[in-house]
């Protein structure tokens, strides 16, 4: 079969979704390329929302990946707005929410993951928020420009990567923000809690209130508005707004009712892909947030839900699809900007993976690398406001060769040659 009778669809509007659609173009696939989206916006890319787009220093049109005229000119077919409700295998066809029906030769699923509610009184409210949509950011934005003229409060239940990264933006308003976390630092189960205890330090600098050990059991308000937020302890704290940033679960809803196969809880959840991001079904692919593949690299099945993985992952995806020989090992990558403290990771070291972390410079003036070890091995490292060391750290977690750990943390020694 040649490639202009054939069909792929790609459900999903993110970055993984453009980028798989542009590769297959790329590539020189001349057949049908369908992207179903369930929002009205094409697709864009989502750091800018808790970043740039949020704090105003970046326009909305430059979130998008392409602008408006590529698709007519790459011929790529946008079904936006449309939600994707069921795949039905035997017939290789997805049916859409208006009714319509998509065949396909092959299905590409990119649907990304949604944020996880607060499951409380007061979630109704109209100043309860969540962030993980161009929509929600323009409204977020909103918010915090009235907050930092009012003087109102923000409280921020979770101090993730999407916490920190609003309460920076919220402070940079000027508004009052609380945050309320169940563990005893910020990030404490990516970075551990010496690490953790730098980003507390950085934002109680800039005038943020932690509180540590606490979850929120309650939302309070009158006519509609949010007036204050309970947590377990007993305290109440006052708020104007309420943003939940408690994680994301990936969208596998459509995957589930097809019959593919799931990935485990432990394992973050996801579609189970292999290393080609081939799902159970051999003409159907995930990839993105919503993809829980076996990592050649690391011998792990888990999640990534950052950037990289759906900027890399898309076009590995969309080779397989076109029949290449694809083994997608990407070294896990993601960053992170908050005031004046940027930062990238490298790597994959969740708790109990590791036994050593070594630091190289001055975790004090923030600025340093934190390196995760096992065995000597070299699992992540993270590079803080220092900078063009990724390819070094990256190159030393492929090799899973031991490293001295007394060099590794002498800012004299330099990294390229312990990368070997």
């Amino acid at each position: 079969m040649v490639d202009a009778d054939r069909t792929f669809v790609i459900v999903g509007g993110g970055l993984a979704g453009a980028k798989a659609a542009e590769t297959l173009r790329a590539e020189g696939f001349t057949g049908r390329v369908i992207l179903v989206g369930d929002e009205r916006d094409r697709p864009y890319e989502r750091p800018p929302l808790s970043k740039g787009l949020l704090t105003g220093k970046e326009e909305r049109d430059g979130v998008f990946v392409h602008e408006p005229a590529w698709y007519a000119r790459a011929d790529v077919e946008l079904h936006l707005g449309q939600t994707a409700v069921s795949i039905d295998r035997a017939a290789k066809a997805v049916h859409l929410g208006d009714g319509s029906v998509l065949h396909y030769d092959k299905l590409l699923i990119a649907t990304g993951a949604e944020p996880r509610r607060l499951d409380i009184p007061g979630t109704d409210l109209a100043g309860v928020h969540h962030l993980r949509r161009l929509s929600h950011a323009d409204r977020l934005r909103r918010v915090l420009g009235a907050l930092g003229r009012d003087n109102g409060h923000l409280v921020i239940a979770g101090a993730g990567w999407i916490g920190l990264e609003v309460a920076a933006a919220a402070r940079g308003y000027g508004a009052e923000v609380t945050v309320v976390e169940p563990e005893a630092t910020p990030l404490q189960r990516v970075v551990g809690p010496e690490l953790g205890q730098v980003f507390a330090d950085l934002h109680s600098e800039h005038g943020v209130r932690f509180h540590f050990g606490a979850r929120l059991t309650e939302i309070t308000g009158q006519d509609g508005m949010v007036l204050a937020a309970r947590t377990d302890d007993g305290e109440e704290h006052p708020a104007h707004e309420v943003l939940a940033a408690i994680g994301a679960a990936p969208r596998t809803a459509l995957a589930e009712s097809a019959g593919l196969e799931l990935a485990d809880r432990a394992d973050g959840g996801g579609i189970a892909v292999d290393a080609a991001l081939r799902t159970s079904d051999p003409d159907i692919y995930a990839a993105g947030d919503v993809a829980a593949q076996r990592h050649p690299l690391v011998g792990e099945r888990f999640r990534v839900e950052h950037w990289a993985n759906a900027l890399n992952g898309g076009p590995a995806a969309a080779r397989a699809m076109l029949g290449r020989d694809v083994s997608y090992d990407r070294v896990p990558y993601f960053f992170s900007d908050q005031y004046d403290l940027g930062l990238e990771y490298s790597g994959w070291a969740p708790p109990g993976s590791y036994d050593q972390v070594v630091l190289r410079g001055d975790a004090g003036k923030r600025e340093f690398i934190a390196f995760w070890l096992d065995g000597g091995r070299v699992l992540a490292g993270m590079n803080v406001n220092v900078w063009d060391v990724t390819e070094p750290i990256q190159r030393m977690i492929r090799s899973g060769a031991r490293v001295d750990a007394q060099a590794l943390g002498d800012p004299g020694v330099p990294l390229a040659e312990l990368a070997g």
